[in-house]
Parts: C-alpha cells; structure tokens; sequence
C-alpha cells in the first residue's frame, strides 16, 4: 500500500507564510507527478500546484506569485511554501500522488488526508 501524509498546517496570520509537507510510504517503485490541492468550506477541490518527476512544475495562475512546490525524489517528499498569505487561503490542504508500486504495475493516483490551514488575525 502507499502512503501519503501532510504536515505543516495550522493558524497563521493574514501576510504570513506556512510551509507544507507530505511523505509518501509504502511500496513505491517510482512516484510520478506530485501534488497539493486545497478545499474551502462550501467549494470544490482545486489545484494549487503541481510538480513532475523532472521537476516541470505547475501553478493554479491566481497563486502563481506566492506559492512554491518542490520535491525531493530520494526522500520521497513534497513541499509548499505559501507567502502573503490571505484568508481566502482558508482550506484543507491535500496531497496527491500518482505512483507505481512496481515496474511492471500502472501508476495509480493517491490523496493524503489532508491538513487543515486557517488564515486569520
């Protein structure tokens, strides 16, 4: 089985900053594309940004100015840096993973549980 599971989340006021991790376990042969995506109360799912296995990366546009994903392969991690953070920025945090357990196996995609971010005075 894998394993995804964030940390970094919690109370941070409205100009701040908050940095996100996520540690994928299990069995892995090769982790692909890597992410974080974010839910607001009452809204869907969206992107925040999301990172490749070459280090292509992706950002939601409005985020693009203040937020940073980057990956280490050889720990298997994935990690966002917010700026200027702003209570619109209010959300559970989750990421998501598309990984192959063995060489022979597809890669199927996997969400952690999330981790809550509240941006408030």
């Amino acid at each position: 089985q894998v394993q995804l599971v964030e940390s970094g989340g919690g109370l941070v006021q409205p100009g701040g900053s908050l940095r996100l991790s996520c540690a994928v376990s299990g069995s892995i042969f090769k982790i692909y594309t890597m992410g974080w995506y974010r839910q607001a109360p009452g809204k869907e799912r969206e992107l925040v940004a999301v990172t490749t296995s070459v280090g292509t990366t992706n950002y939601e546009d409005s985020l693009k100015s203040r937020v940073t994903i980057s990956r280490d392969n050889d720990k298997n991690t994935v990690s966002l840096q917010m700026d200027s953070m702003e209570p619109e920025d209010t959300a559970v945090y989750y990421c998501n993973a598309d990984v192959a357990q063995t060489r022979w196996s597809d890669a199927l995609n996997y969400w952690g549980q999330g981790t809550q971010v509240t941006v408030s005075a």
